[in-house]
């Protein structure tokens, strides 16, 4: 029911198409349902398994369950469209899965919180900001960025899917794995060490060998202190982070 050697492995092809729809599960984000609808598309491709196939009941009643309400972060939300997509083609009672959506979307939301947006995307823009001050150009900066906040992005999406597939609706034991137990806080202590050597080398960079732009930076520094401080607790540290490279990297640009 959740787990047993008996169920078929996810084929291949069926794997890929659920990626590549999780890749858009917010692409239809609202207020009333969150990522519902989001959950409900990337499922659509294994749903059609079920009895009768598209025009079956059963279909058309698992379509209708995960349309609804669902809160949690959008990357780790694989693990509940694996372990649903599971317990959807077991046969396990409705009930059951109600309780699931119920109960996962807090932890999912939680654990992708503290590990994404306040962990890691900051460790990224931090590390996109060293290689500024360290001298590369604006491409190299943003492909840096790029490529090393995506390969957790998309790796947490692959593992999401595949721990969900496997566990079913016991997937709390995927959750303890120690890259979401301990994870967030070892990157936030990283964030915390890149961000203070970065940040320093990259001002240094701005300012070049004159003085010129000292006041300017010091300016804008005295600034960015008092705005984080006033907004502390009401805007996230993410938002701050993207807002920070951004700035950079249009000034290499355009200086």
């Amino acid at each position: 029911m959740t787990g047993d050697a008996q169920t078929p492995a996810l084929p291949l092809h069926l794997r890929a198409a659920i990626l590549l729809r999780l890749l858009a599960i917010q692409g239809v984000w609202n207020y009333e349902t969150m990522l519902g609808n989001g959950i409900a598309f990337a499922m659509e491709p294994a749903l059609r398994r079920l009895p009768g196939g598209r025009q079956g009941e059963a279909y058309r009643t698992a379509m209708a369950r995960h349309s609804g309400y669902f809160n949690a972060h959008p990357y780790l939300a694989a693990v509940a469209v694996g372990a649903l997509i599971r317990a959807e083609l077991d046969g396990v009672p409705a009930a059951q899965i109600d309780r699931f959506r119920t109960a996962a979307p807090g932890p999912l939301g939680s654990v992708g919180d503290r590990l994404i947006w306040a962990g890691w995307l900051p460790l990224c823009s931090s590390l996109a900001l060293l290689a500024y001050g360290l001298g590369a150009g604006p491409l190299a900066v943003v492909l840096l960025f790029l490529l090393t906040y995506n390969f957790v992005h998309l790796g947490l999406r692959i593992w999401g899917l595949h721990a969900g597939w496997t566990q079913g609706l016991r997937v709390a034991q995927a959750l303890a794995n120690p890259l979401l137990r301990q994870g967030p806080a070892h990157v936030a202590r990283a964030t915390a060490l890149v961000a203070g050597v970065a940040l320093p080398v990259a001002a240094h960079a701005l300012i070049g060998p004159g003085r010129v732009l000292l006041g300017s930076v010091l300016a804008a520094v005295a600034a960015g202190a008092t705005l984080v401080t006033l907004l502390h607790g009401r805007f996230e540290g993410w938002r701050l982070a993207t807002l920070a490279l951004a700035t950079f990297v249009l000034y290499t640009m355009v200086r």
